[in-house]
């Protein structure tokens, strides 16, 4: 069978194949292995099944561009809370809130209490749930403006940031500030009608997954508004503000360390700087193999 892979399925086939090595390497430690295998591989199955009859009607080409890797991500994510502990139990939280207590002489989240009004907590927690529909909105305005060539370059360089941040999640686990450092809060995160009922929805979606470190909100954001400003400029100017305010929240919320930001600056930084520069290689092997066929 003759395939022809985007860069987008190629990172997701090799970060599943790791996740499957893991799951051999550290196999009596993972309770749920048996479970974690089949999932894996189903996911490879259908991304390989996807490549080849993706172009066969227009819905299997939605589900190829946007409903897969949206699926992936989302599952991938959610068996990490399988995983993480199990095979790195140490959590680095201790380090994360001394480094934020050598910054600013205090914990942030408890600093913030000074600015904490319900109707700001109920827009910074819409905020930081956007998070969920920014690459989305990114793609489905590419692909319906014919912007395919950058469509797929986006797809690869948002799903390259996604798997990096949970190969940090798993090498340094973290639980962040709204289990830490609710002992030292003196007030609760309240808003007026959206805050909460949000935030029981994310707990029930998200669960305890070691996810603090680096912020991937902070850094798939970071990633998106990067490319809205190289292909979308009109919607650079939408997602701006609303990004300003998504990484704040991070740490408004409790969700997030101040360095686990400043981690997500960097996981931005090693995003594009490493897959821009396999993308443009890819697109010239790609170009020259094309030419020596003619």
């Amino acid at each position: 069978m003759n395939f022809k892979f985007r860069p987008a399925d190629i990172i997701t086939i090799i970060f599943i194949s790791l996740l499957i090595v893991i799951i051999i390497v550290f196999n009596s430690a993972i309770p749920n292995r048996f479970l974690l295998i089949p999932i894996y591989s189903a996911l490879l199955i259908v991304q390989f099944i996807l490549v080849k009859v993706k172009d066969k009607t227009r819905l299997l080409r939605i589900m190829y561009d946007l409903i897969f890797p949206v699926i992936s991500v989302l599952v991938l994510f959610d068996s990490l809370g399988w995983v993480i502990h199990y095979i790195n139990p140490v959590d680095i939280d201790p380090v994360l809130i001394k480094l934020d207590y050598a910054l600013f002489g205090n914990h942030p989240t408890v600093m913030l209490e000074a600015v904490m009004n319900p109707v700001l907590t109920d827009i910074l927690q819409l905020a930081y749930s956007s998070y969920y529909f920014l690459p989305v909105t990114l793609g489905i305005a590419l692909l319906k403006n014919g912007q395919r060539e950058e469509f797929n370059r986006s797809l690869f360089l948002i799903l390259f940031c996604f798997y990096l941040s949970y190969i940090g999640y798993i090498i340094w686990p973290a639980l962040g500030p709204r289990f830490t450092l609710d002992h030292l809060q003196m007030q609760k995160l309240q808003g007026f009608f959206i805050a909460e009922p949000i935030q029981q929805l994310l707990n029930r979606l998200e669960g305890i997954k070691r996810d603090a470190f680096p912020s991937g909100h902070t850094g798939i954001a970071l990633t998106v508004l990067y490319l809205a400003y190289k292909f979308k400029k009109r919607l650079f100017l939408i997602f701006f503000p609303i990004i300003s305010a998504l990484i704040f929240s991070a740490v408004y919320c409790r969700y997030h360390y101040v360095v686990d930001i400043i981690a997500g600056f960097g996981l931005t930084g090693v995003t594009i700087f490493f897959g821009e520069r396999y993308y443009s290689w890819w697109e010239k092997r790609n170009t020259n193999a094309l030419n020596k066929s003619l």
